[in-house]
């Protein structure tokens, strides 16, 4: 069978690799010419493409290991994975993806985020991490290291990650309450009380709709309000997309649980769709929020025959070289689009254009069209990243044709 990622709109031609020890793995990084690694396949574009070997890390020893500085894991482990096992022994991590289906590394590399005005991308969790280099040799680094902030965020250009530690904390509650109706000019004028109304909030619209549904993660039991902005509380639980059933999601109605069972939008135990979708994500400074609205919502029109929901969150600033939110604090406007690439990229190019005055930055791992120019400008830390890649790899084993495009040496 052909090889795909998770929406099936990229296929990869190389046969995948699975070593089964970090032994295994280093030699067959040593002896390659070129070498990609491939998570759970939820990038949209050709970032983990290989004209050479694919590997895959997921078949490494299983690790998930409590010490003095936090919890250390196997890269390959999916995040359902390890926060179930953290929150057995009463321990939790800062925040969560929409996914716990994706793998630590994959998302780490890619910049993937949560919500919550204080809370930075699952990156920031990360204060340790060991990959294996261009000689198929194992590299360890920690915060108090000159390189880490750009190897965690790495695009897979500095090699092939085996394991992270990520910071700890209690565990703890919460409760997700889901609000219809909220008038879309409410996220422009209120937005401070909308995001900051809960510890992780994310907003649903298509730009076009007058309502707006709004789901609000809260840590420990949230009083339910039967009205809120004018919005008011819904009648049963939700899909992100209003027209889906609700079934895979999260529970809602404000029954506190386990931050692990709440923080994300859906269950670990279910496929949250079949991936017949398309992902572009956009990141502008948080004071800029109220004006790319504006942009969203003039674009409304021409977003209707591809959009199937967009998504705003926010995100706090961070330090690593090419995470969206470095740097600012951030606002996230995520856009899932019918899998159909011709009729969306030029929406794309249409979007990036208008938002174009307010310094955005696109996402990483899926559907843009900025180039290596535009992308250089936006992330700030891009030549520093190059050199450091330089470093780790030398010959380019790691680099593929998207690192060339968009990140040429």
């Amino acid at each position: 069978m052909t090889l795909t990622n998770w929406a099936g709109n990229i296929s990869f031609a190389s046969a995948l690799e699975r070593p089964r020890t970090v032994e295994e793995l280093q030699e067959l990084v040593g002896r390659s010419d070129k070498v990609r690694v491939l998570g759970t396949g939820h990038s949209f574009n050709r970032i983990a493409d290989s004209t050479g070997v694919l590997v895959s890390v997921a078949d490494l020893p299983q690790v998930i290991e409590v010490g003095e500085r936090g919890v250390t894991v196997s890269a390959g482990l999916r995040y359902g994975e390890i926060t179930a096992a953290l929150e057995q022994q009463g321990l939790a991590l800062h925040n969560l993806g929409s996914l716990p289906h994706i793998s630590v590394a994959g998302a780490c590399s890619t910049g993937t985020h949560g919500s919550g005005d204080g809370n930075g991308p699952l990156a920031d969790a990360v204060n340790s991490i060991t990959f294996v280099d261009a000689r198929g040799e194992l590299v360890t680094l920690t915060r108090d290291d000159a390189d880490f902030a750009g190897s965690v965020i790495s695009l897979g250009a500095l090699g092939v990650t085996v394991s992270l530690t990520l910071d700890v904390q209690p565990s703890y509650q919460v409760s997700q309450v889901v609000y219809d109706g909220l008038p879309v000019e409410r996220l422009s004028t209120d937005f401070a009380d909308v995001m900051g109304s809960a510890y992780s909030v994310s907003a649903f619209t298509d730009w076009v709709d007058p309502d707006v549904m709004v789901w609000r993660k809260q840590r420990g039991h949230e009083p339910i309000q039967p009205t809120w902005l004018g919005a008011t509380v819904a009648d049963g639980p939700r899909h992100p997309i209003k027209v889906m059933p609700a079934d895979y999601a999260t529970q809602q109605g404000g029954v506190p649980g386990p931050w692990n069972e709440r923080l994300p939008h859906f269950r670990l135990e279910f496929t949250p769709s079949n991936g017949d979708e398309l992902q572009s994500e956009y990141f502008v400074a948080r004071e800029l929020a109220a004006e790319a609205f504006e942009v969203l919502r003039a674009l409304g029109n021409q977003f209707a025959p591809v959009i199937q929901v967009s998504e705003v969150r926010t995100i706090a600033a961070d330090e690593l070289w090419l995470s969206p939110s470095q740097g600012r604090d951030t606002v996230a406007l995520h856009f899932t689009w019918i899998q159909d690439e011709a009729a969306v990229r030029p929406v794309v190019a249409t979007l990036e254009e208008a938002l174009d005055p307010l310094d955005v930055r696109p996402h990483w791992g899926k559907v843009f069209a900025a180039d290596a120019a535009l992308l250089r400008q936006r992330y700030p830390k891009v030549p520093e990243f190059i050199a450091l890649a330089a470093k780790y790899d030398p010959a380019g084993k790691f680099r593929n044709p998207y690192l060339d495009t968009f990140l040429p040496s």
